[in-house]
Parts: C-alpha cells; sequence; structure tokens
C-alpha cells in the first residue's frame, strides 16, 4: 500500500515524502507522509510518526532529502536523547517542480511563460477566453487551461506552498478578484498581480466588496508586479517578476514595486 501509493503520488506529479528507520529499533520501518493526507505505515512508535512526519513535511515544503535523529518515542533534544537508543531516519523526498499559475493569456504571459520555465517552473497558463488561451500561442506551457479561475484553483489549491507562484496577468474584474481570492484561501508561496498604482487601488476596493479585509491577506499581494528595475518589454518585466518571486522565497528585501512610490515606468 505504502509503495503503490508513493508510486501514484510520484505520477501524479504531487509532492510526496518517504520516511525509512535506517538505524536503532525498527530499522526498515516506513511511513509515509504528502500534504492534506493521512500518514501511511508506521515507524514503530505514534509518537514517533507524529514528529518525523511533521519534520519530514517541513523538509518536503523545501524540496530537501535528509537524515534525522529521534528517541524511540520522538524525542527531539539533547537531554531527551541522553539516556535512550536513538533512531535514525532517512526522510527522502519527491518533490515536484514549482508551480507557476498564470492567469490571463495577454502579451506578457508569453514572457513570463519562457523565464519562469527556464528556472525548472511546471507553468499553467489560465483564461477563460478560448480564442486567446491556446497551446498555439503559449507552446512553452505545460498546460493551457480554458477556464475560469474558481475550478483551477479549488482542483490544485492544496498543493501549492512557498515554492510556488500565482502571477495575475489580467485586468478584468470578473477574473482577477475571483483568482486572488482563490489564490489567498491556498499556502502559495507569491501572488503577484499586474497593474498601475491607480489599477490596483480599484481592485483592493473590489476586493473589501467581496470580503476580503484583513491586512494579513491584502500584504500577500505583490501588486504593481515585480522589482523596480525599469521594466518595459514583456521580457524585461517577466525577468523583474521571476526576481521578485525569487527574492520573496528566499526571504531577500529586495526593490519591489509594491514597496515603492510613483510611477512605474520613468
Amino acid at each position: 500500500m505504502i509503495y503503490s501509493t508513493l508510486a501514484e503520488r510520484i505520477r501524479s506529479n504531487k509532492p510526496v515524502v518517504l520516511l525509512t528507520v535506517i538505524d536503532g529499533p525498527n530499522v526498515g520501518a516506513t511511513l509515509l507522509a504528502s500534504p492534506n493526507l493521512n500518514s501511511l505505515g508506521t515507524l514503530g512508535d505514534s509518537e514517533l510518526d507524529r514528529v518525523a512526519a511533521r519534520d519530514a513535511l517541513g523538509e518536503l515544503e523545501a524540496g530537501r532529502t535528509s537524515v534525522r535523529n529521534y528517541g524511540p518515542s520522538g524525542q527531539v533534544t539533547p537531554e531527551d536523547l541522553r539516556d535512550t537508543p536513538t533512531v535514525r531516519v532517512f526522510v527522502e523526498s519527491f518533490s515536484p517542480p514549482p508551480q507557476m499559475i498564470i492567469f490571463g493569456a495577454v502579451d506578457f504571459t508569453a514572457a513570463l511563460a519562457r523565464v519562469a520555465k527556464v528556472l525548472g517552473y511546471y507553468v499553467v497558463v489560465c483564461d477563460a477566453r478560448e480564442v486567446f488561451a491556446t497551446k498555439r500561442r503559449f507552446p512553452m506551457a505545460d498546460e493551457v487551461l480554458v477556464t475560469w479561475p474558481e475550478p483551477v484553483l479549488t482542483a490544485r489549491g492544496a498543493d501549492l506552498g512557498p515554492r510556488d507562484a500565482v502571477c495575475i496577468l489580467t485586468h478584468d474584474p470578473k477574473f482577477d478578484v475571483p483568482a486572488i481570492q482563490g489564490s489567498l484561501a491556498t499556502n502559495v508561496g507569491y501572488i503577484g498581480v499586474m497593474g498601475s498604482r491607480k489599477t490596483h487601488a480599484k481592485r483592493l476596493e473590489r476586493l473589501t466588496e467581496v470580503g476580503i479585509t484583513k491586512s494579513k491577506d491584502l500584504d500577500r499581494l505583490m501588486s504593481p508586479i515585480g522589482l523596480d528595475i525599469g521594466s518595459r518589454t514583456p521580457e524585461e518585466t517577466a525577468i523583474s517578476i521571476c526576481a521578485e518571486i525569487i527574492g520573496k522565497r528566499v526571504g531577500r528585501d529586495v526593490p519591489s514595486l509594491a514597496k515603492s512610490n510613483g510611477p512605474i515606468h520613468r
């Protein structure tokens, strides 16, 4: 059951982590953990299972494989481990490529999709307009979906994490407001929204009308999108967006347009 589930998650490009006891009691015991799913198997102790699975999901979120040490019942501090045998657990992360979901099949989308692919993202382009959302226009995207934001975020939102990004490039409130609502309901690490400061101010009014008023939610929105590097062309804008995503992911204080004042283009 463990290995069939592991294979299914890997084939489906969904994150999963396998824990194996490599030293100590119950050598060879395995536990499978994945976000939003119950764990399968056991390392030999229920408390050890809980603590190790928690730590393993943190490693999975960062895309790391590691070896961690515990006491037989999940003890982790040196004083707790002093007089107990150590259990060494191999934590093997199967982390799919980070996702970038781009809402809006506009001129900037192709450039952003190309740069994102170079950085190793799995790129999904989404637009409700069938005439614009075509594989011919965006051959570099892994998927091109003709749909509204809600179904996409309902189906994929649970798997979005700190390594992933949502970029909303449309200026249509019928599209960008539900895209923002759906994105804020996930744990995605980056939400960027294209538009001028004036456009974003009006957008905030519309978000207030639909009940999004908490500053911690609104502070997650990077708008105007990208770094303040004077970009003008779609390609330069794509680079500024991806640079902002990288800076935000690693916790660097970067010169984001969202944190500056004055005109975007000088």
